[in-house]
């Protein structure tokens, strides 16, 4: 709990610093933990209501820790033409990594997102904050390899 009481320190004076808050904790943490909604909430003189309320609406923050890789496939309209579909199918149906949520080694963490602007070359997806377009099953089978392979949090 250092991290978050650090981070509602240095930033609480910030103009709407829930958000800001939020985003510190998670680039330092990976998630937020759900007992900083408390620390949060005192320290800006908001609700616990208030605070889970920003915490959950955005989709991008965690509650939980992430797998070692973070993948985020687009499901945007461009890529599901390419077949964005099929490589979702087979995360879940090869690899037992289901959309939004994190494979049972804690490898790879599976999330959604929509529209990485890489249109033309897609399927495509972040894998740990990096754009990896024409994506295929051979090219998913590999990085799922590489993200088994992978060892702590670099």
């Amino acid at each position: 709990m250092a991290v978050v009481e650090a981070v509602v320190q240095r930033l609480r004076a910030v103009p709407g610093a829930c958000l800001p808050i939020l985003h510190a904790i998670q680039d330092e943490l990976g998630f937020v933990p759900h007992d900083a909604v408390e620390r949060i909430a005192d320290g800006l003189n908001l609700s616990r209501a208030e605070v889970h309320g920003v915490l959950t609406f955005y989709h991008d923050f965690r509650t939980a820790p992430p797998g070692r890789t973070i993948v985020k496939l687009c499901r945007a309209e461009a890529c599901q033409a390419r077949g964005c579909t099929a490589l979702e199918r087979r995360l879940h149906d090869h690899h037992g990594i289901a959309m939004g949520a994190t494979s049972a080694d804690a490898a790879i963490t599976l999330e959604p997102v929509y529209c990485l602007g890489n249109c033309a070359l897609g399927p495509s997806a972040l894998v740990d904050g990096k754009l990896v377009g024409r994506l295929d099953a051979a090219r998913v089978d590999a990085l799922v390899q590489a993200a088994r392979g992978k060892r702590g949090k670099a």
